[in-house]
């Protein structure tokens, strides 16, 4: 194992296709409930609990070894939002391609044969953590990290913060990054023994009603 491979897999110009999204942010800050540096934490904080920690539970399932097609049926049934599931396969469809030149491996070329139209994002983002030698917990952090740091960089851009509060608010959240990673780790070790359901099934309801709204709109920064 490199560790390494995780700082190339979470870095931000991982070419995966995350800068297009902004996880909601974009929808949030139209609405107003999104609006400042504290308001912007409250966000990251409340999506890292419920959608992080639902993709890094799925992303540590992958990584150690579980049926990437039963993970990705279950993340459909994770994904009530028909918006949220484009999203999530878009992203996953551009990340296998990025995966399958940084870690070539016969995983990722079956998952890409089986779904040509793209898995959900963290299903590929845990079987990409395999491919490199990390760990369940190693793909629980990047997807944790993940849930967050795209909002916070998309947010800048929407209302013009200034980027060093945006970065202070991800290094509040350590702690928290810290607990869902565990969190969703601790609940991939006990799908081979108790199946699917033991995975995370937190729920976001307004992400998903907004992620609606967001794709009706005819005009937006980010695709979702």
């Amino acid at each position: 194992m490199h560790r390494a491979a995780l700082l190339v897999l979470a870095d931000g110009r991982f070419p995966a296709g995350g800068h297009a999204h902004s996880g909601g942010a974009e929808p949030a800050v139209t609405a107003g409930r999104v609006r400042d540096v504290t308001s912007l934490e409250e966000f990251c904080r409340g999506r890292l609990h419920t959608s992080g920690l639902v993709a890094a539970g799925l992303a540590a399932a992958a990584a150690a070894g579980y049926d990437p097609l039963l993970l990705d049926e279950a993340a459909d049934a994770r994904t009530p939002a028909p918006a949220l599931r484009q999203s999530a396969r878009r992203l996953g469809r551009q990340m296998l391609r990025a995966a399958r030149a940084a870690w070539p491996s016969a995983e990722l070329d079956a998952l890409a044969a089986a779904r040509p139209r793209g898995a959900h994002q963290p299903v590929v983002l845990g079987l990409t953590a395999r491919s490199a030698g990390l760990t369940p917990l190693d793909a629980a952090y990047a997807a944790a990290y993940e849930s967050v740091s795209g909002p916070a960089t998309a947010t800048v851009r929407l209302l013009r913060l200034d980027p060093f509060d945006a970065i202070a608010i991800l290094a509040r959240l350590a702690a928290d990054i810290d607990h869902v990673a565990a969190q969703a780790a601790g609940a991939a070790q006990r799908v081979h023994a108790d199946g699917l359901g033991a995975l995370p099934a937190v729920s976001a309801p307004l992400l998903d009603i907004t992620a609606e709204q967001h794709a009706a709109r005819p005009a937006r920064l980010f695709a979702s």
